[in-house]
């Protein structure tokens, strides 16, 4: 039987050990805090995070990272991107020599501008072929009803992607595969920061026209920048490209997209923070994005816009006629 390691007792990591054990696999889900997981131990539930969901008895909470890494085949990462660095030093030691660190986050580290297999193959230590990262269109609150979503596992050796395609294959979570690592994680992170943009124009009272808008030209901007890090631009066509941004920008699930929402009533950041109780990865990776896109001459004004509003305290409508008033320039 396949077992598999789950760091992170959050919105996505706690479904995702659902998906794992559904599919067949032996299940040690870790987290961080004593009494939460003793809490999902004893109900079953995350109650802070997925009240409704009932995790399968294949699911093991533990708070021992050598107990949970013990013969993992598969640790799965699923932390917030800011903290992985500081976590995954600390487990280092305990990861067996065949184990392969599966990424769900969807982020890019301040200050170095990694994205985050870059940041698991520097700390631990291990080649392309023992880092994959899973990305797509998957809200976790639809996830944990066992509603139907596919998703990409990406890894530059196609054989492991393979072997964790089949890890978390479910009746209702189909995996695809892909070899392009950089282009999959690129349209997890950089999508967070188009749905903030996007949550905005709905907080502001916009319509279709405008989201549309800032959604084809967020895909636009995640495009150049993939192309010009390397990355396959028909990725961004895909599942972890146009599907994952299509998710994040139109639900009202999407913590990116609320968080944006309330941003464009008129919330400040700091009232929005305060009412929000979970991470939105595009809030502090909107700096990183946009440091590595000008790190690499890549022209994102989206992006920009957002840090603008999110981190230089610039008002939405003073943004928006901003962008509305940038030169026109051919399509692409």
């Amino acid at each position: 039987m396949t077992r598999c390691a789950v760091f992170g007792t959050g919105s996505w990591g706690t479904p995702f050990a659902m998906i794992l054990a559904d599919a067949g696999c032996e299940v040690a889900l870790w987290g961080r805090r004593k009494e939460l997981v003793d809490s999902i131990a004893a109900t079953r539930t995350n109650p802070e995070y997925l009240p409704g969901l009932v995790l399968p008895d294949a699911v093991v909470p533990t708070t021992d990272p050598a107990a949970a890494l013990a013969g993992a085949d598969f640790a799965v990462l699923a932390v917030p991107s800011q903290t992985l660095r500081e976590n995954l030093a600390a487990w280092k030691p305990l990861i067996g020599p065949q184990t392969v660190l599966v990424s769900l986050m969807k982020g890019i580290e301040l200050g170095t501008t990694k994205r985050m297999t870059e940041v698991i193959r520097e700390v631990a230590g291990v080649g392309p072929e023992r880092v994959a990262v899973v990305s797509g269109p998957n809200l976790a609150p639809e996830i944990a009803k066992r509603q139907p979503a596919a998703s990409v596992v990406a890894c530059a050796d196609e054989e492991v992607a393979r072997r964790f395609q089949q890890a978390c294959h479910t009746p209702y979570f189909r995996p695809y595969t892909n070899t392009d690592v950089i282009g999959c994680e690129l349209g997890g992170a950089v999508k967070n920061v188009i749905g903030l943009a996007v949550g905005m124009a709905d907080g502001m009272g916009l319509g279709d026209n405008t989201k549309a808008t800032l959604m084809t030209r967020g895909l636009a901007e995640i495009t150049r920048l993939g192309e010009r890090l390397g990355a396959d631009p028909h990725t961004f066509a895909g599942l972890a490209g146009m599907g994952d941004l299509v998710a994040t920008c139109s639900s009202p699930l999407s913590r990116n997209h609320t968080f944006g929402f309330n941003l464009g009533k008129g919330m400040t950041l700091e009232q929005v923070i305060a009412a929000t109780k979970q991470t939105a990865e595009g809030v502090k990776s909107c700096e990183s994005v946009l440091d590595l896109a000008r790190r690499n001459g890549v022209d994102m004004p989206i992006v920009a816009a957002v840090v603008d509003v999110v981190h230089n305290g610039r008002p939405t409508q003073e943004v928006l006629k901003d962008l509305m008033g940038r030169s026109a320039k051919r399509e692409r």
